[in-house]
């Protein structure tokens, strides 16, 4: 056990804004793999150590060369009350670990609560916590089939299945619809010039800020790499140009800071909406891709529709 670890231990908030209380010692803890090369894959941690890092020695192994070969440790510890902590530490390694997206100090434990994300290279894992272990599980893995893991938006299966029902409800009840696609202009040149941890924290940080401006009843989804959509029900076409002006002005006014360095970021925009000569939802995403296609060829950082 880690008894010499310093006792001013990070408390990390949990989802719902309250932090974690302690877990008896019939509690169940484990990972869940929500990004990365194994999603879905879930490790009990049923041990007092579990180990992560690149070598093969650790109970955790995630074959990256962004991951140390030594990265992490999760270690349990009794309370004084007799209940049981779950805490992480970094051992050190060169790119960090990162729990609800705020790097860890070296060399000290930190508390881990139920829901937190833990971040790790590329590999991002949801820890939880609770008795009924296989429903809390499928509960999750339900989730990531309509949730992009890294982003924490929709993902492109969910996008498609809202886009079908809300183009079958505009053209029954003959209601506007409108679309927006965008990505994220020379977004190979981030991944090549600053590192791929650094093109996972763009997309990021890019969907939570573009998020806040996206309205309830708007839909807004990762739909492949660095390509996002978000679907308007009730909007005209001047509604969705003027949505995709401020989010493209949003971004481009946003400080994307990592790791020390300030990363410029645009986006381009594709607009479209639903006319008497379009039939299919497939349509209106190809119209859209054309827009988007177009604010590339003439000069990127810009809105077409």
């Amino acid at each position: 056990m880690y008894e010499d670890f310093e006792e001013r231990t990070a408390i990390i908030e949990t989802n719902d804004g309250h932090f974690g209380g302690n877990a008896s010692k019939n509690t169940n803890f484990y990972l869940i793999e929500i990004y990365g090369d194994n999603k879905g894959r879930k490790v009990i941690l049923d041990k007092d150590e579990t180990t992560i890092g690149r070598g093969f020695n650790n109970e955790i192994v995630i074959d990256s060369n962004a991951v140390s070969r030594n990265h992490a440790v999760i270690y349990k510890k009794d309370s004084y009350s007799e209940d049981i902590k779950v805490y992480i530490k970094d051992l050190g390694s060169t790119n960090g670990t990162y729990v609800k997206d705020r790097q860890i100090p070296v060399k000290r434990g930190v508390e881990l609560t139920d829901g937190v994300t833990i971040k790790i290279g590329s590999t991002i894992y949801k820890f939880l916590m609770g008795n009924d272990l296989e429903a809390n599980y499928f509960e999750e893995i339900y989730r990531l089939t309509i949730v992009d893991g890294l982003t924490e938006i929709y993902n492109k299966r969910a996008f498609l299945e809202n886009l079908e029902r809300e183009f079958n409800r505009a053209q029954r009840y003959n209601r506007p619809l409108a679309m927006i696609i965008f990505d994220i202009d020379h977004f190979k040149n981030v991944n090549d010039t600053y590192g791929h941890l650094t093109g996972d924290y763009v997309l990021k940080h890019m969907s939570k800020i573009i998020k806040q401006s996206v309205r309830t009843e708007e839909f807004l989804a990762r739909y492949g790499g660095e390509e996002f959509t978000i679907i308007m029900p009730e909007s005209t076409r001047i509604a969705a140009l003027n949505l995709g002006e401020k989010i493209r002005s949003l971004v481009e006014s946003s400080t994307f800071h990592f790791e020390g360095k300030i990363i410029p970021i645009t986006i381009s925009v594709g607009v479209s909406s639903l006319t008497p000569s379009i039939f299919t939802p497939m349509e209106l995403i190809s119209l859209a891709d054309k827009k988007l296609y177009q604010a590339k060829r003439t000069g990127r950082n810009r809105v077409v529709g």
